[in-house]
């Protein structure tokens, strides 16, 4: 969408961008199954738009398609949440709540990068302190239509050019 502003800090390096229309949950599923398989330990990514744009329902698809032992909601009230899946963890934060920038620290999001796949909804919230990633998921809702602006650099840009 032309005129959004990038996260500040540690933006997506070199990438293309490119807009999807969403014109049903499969739509929304369908890409969480396509991302999935590309995954792998140390891959953070960036989950931003409104509340009601699509944001945890994608991270409910793609920890469905990770494998996840339980159903994936909202971490708002605790920040983090911690699941078990096939091959790695996946973490998903959720900065909504968040009251000071400093308190990602606190989760120690560096080391939990490391182990596993990490989503983080909300992510402008904590400033510069997002590590460097490589995708960016920006969903939209105009109460008509829903979308997804997708951000890919390094591996995931032939993914989707």
């Amino acid at each position: 969408m032309a005129g959004r502003e990038p996260l500040p800090g540690n933006e997506v390096k070199v990438a293309i961008t490119r807009y999807y229309e969403l014109q049903s949950e499969q739509d929304t599923i369908d890409l969480a199954e396509r991302l999935a398989p590309l995954l792998r330990p140390g891959d953070l990514i960036c989950l931003l738009g409104d509340l009601g744009a699509g944001k945890t329902f994608f991270a409910q698809a793609l920890g469905r398609f990770l494998g996840a032992e339980e159903e994936l909601d909202s971490p708002s009230f605790m920040l983090l949440k911690e699941y078990a899946c096939r091959d790695f963890p996946l973490y998903h934060i959720d900065l909504y709540r968040l009251q000071h920038p400093g308190e990602l620290l606190d989760l120690g999001i560096h080391e939990l990068i490391e182990t596993g796949v990490t989503l983080i909804e909300w992510p402008q919230r904590a400033g510069n302190l997002i590590p460097e990633h490589d995708l960016e998921l920006r969903f939209s809702f105009d109460g008509l239509r829903r979308g997804v602006e997708i951000t890919a650099g390094g591996r995931f840009a032939a993914h989707f050019s």
